[in-house]
């Protein structure tokens, strides 16, 4: 490999006038600094924070293609409304995909980056629906032997997130927590890590066939919010357990308010004392995502002792520091294939992945319907 060999990205641009697009554009290799090594990036997945990015806030439903099967090109309208949201980042050509895996091609001169050469390693960094992709090693993640791209792409995101929420709870002083849309990806890693640590887990789905899959990984206390007993099979839920930390990320709705509400009666519930102020036991609640783009909405019946605010994964990981952080990531290396096992619907090419089929599928956020990317195929 040499600097002028190219390769495939895809990128997504939000024009001035109100429309955005998604192509595949060729660009160099960037060739490795000392500290530095390429990676031939053979899986990638598609996570809702990864779509967040790659197509805004347009309207998919009236989204056109056009190009050709090899270079396929998308666009759609964004409104007028919608663009406000997106001043920051128009006419700026975004490469995309927070994660991924695969070989070692080339390396640095550093010793440390040439004992990588020919390893499958993890890798974050972002721009990783890329074919090639030229990281440090600090951006790396060395994988056993044998370990294929497609069970290492998904070492960053969902399990060092899933660690984080139970790192956070016990550094904030809760004992058991709350996690809503419970049946992902992300929320059966996080079932396992809480049936294996012995920490009490409240579950939140939206369904009847995400508590059947819950309940056969182990899961013990679930609430579907779709239910009509919802308010207070949580409440119940959280008088059991004692959780007093949440992690939404639905975001937008009623949800975090319920949950607050909730929290609020199960510790009145064990109050002796009437106070008009409500109980003084502290609720906190994190949004950690946007599956409901609208407004969060909150009724105020919780007392006073509470908070809302947001949770990234990034600023989690800078506030622990370094030490922590290798911590968390080689438990992820070393339940790689157990608790932090990731299972994929279909892999599909850079080129598929701008193909409207899959766009619709794979931008439902489906329980069970995790896309891979693979940059490589074909």
């Amino acid at each position: 490999m040499s600097p002028s060999d190219t390769h495939l990205q895809l990128r997504s641009l939000v024009k001035k006038g109100g429309e955005l697009e998604v192509s595949l554009v060729r660009i160099p290799v960037a060739e490795p600094a000392a500290d530095e090594v390429v990676v031939r990036l053979e899986a990638a997945p598609l996570n809702p924070s990864d779509l967040g990015l790659l197509f805004g806030t347009a309207d998919l439903t009236a989204a056109k293609s056009s190009g050709t099967a090899a270079n396929p090109i998308v666009r759609a309208p964004v409104s007028e409304q919608m663009m406000r949201a997106m001043a920051g980042r128009v006419d700026q050509s975004l490469a995309v995909g927070n994660e991924g895996a695969g070989v070692v091609v080339k390396t640095g001169s550093s010793r440390e980056a040439q004992a990588l050469m020919g390893r499958t390693v993890a890798a974050l960094g972002g721009e990783m629906y890329s074919q090639y992709r030229t990281l440090k090693l600090n951006q790396t993640l060395p994988l056993p032997p044998g370990t294929k791209p497609s069970e290492g792409a998904s070492c960053f995101v969902n399990p060092l997130t899933a660690l984080g929420m139970v790192e956070t709870m016990r550094r904030e002083g809760h004992r058991a927590l709350v996690h809503t849309a419970a049946a992902s990806n992300l929320g059966q890693m996080l079932n396992k890590i809480c049936l294996k640590d012995e920490i009490k887990l409240v579950n939140i789905v939206r369904k009847p066939e995400q508590e059947d899959l819950l309940r056969k990984l182990g899961a013990q206390h679930i609430c579907n919010s779709s239910a009509p007993a919802f308010m207070s099979d949580l409440t119940r839920a959280l008088t059991d357990t004692g959780a007093t930390i949440a992690f939404d990320a639905i975001g937008g709705g009623r949800l975090a308010g319920q949950i607050l509400t909730c929290m609020e009666a199960a510790a009145v519930s064990k109050m002796t004392q009437y106070s008009r102020y409500g109980s003084n036991t502290f609720k906190q609640v994190y949004l950690y995502g946007g599956l409901d783009r609208g407004p969060t909405e909150l009724t105020r019946s919780f007392g006073m002792t509470w908070a809302l605010g947001g949770w990234l994964l990034t600023p989690f990981l800078q506030k622990v520091g370094p030490e922590v952080t290798q911590a968390l990531r080689a438990r992820v290396v070393s339940e790689l294939k157990t608790t932090f096992a990731s299972h994929y619907t279909r892999e599909i090419s850079l080129a598929e992945a701008l193909q409207l089929e899959h766009i619709r599928a794979y931008s439902k956020f489906g329980t069970g319907e995790k896309y891979l990317i693979n940059p490589n195929k074909d």
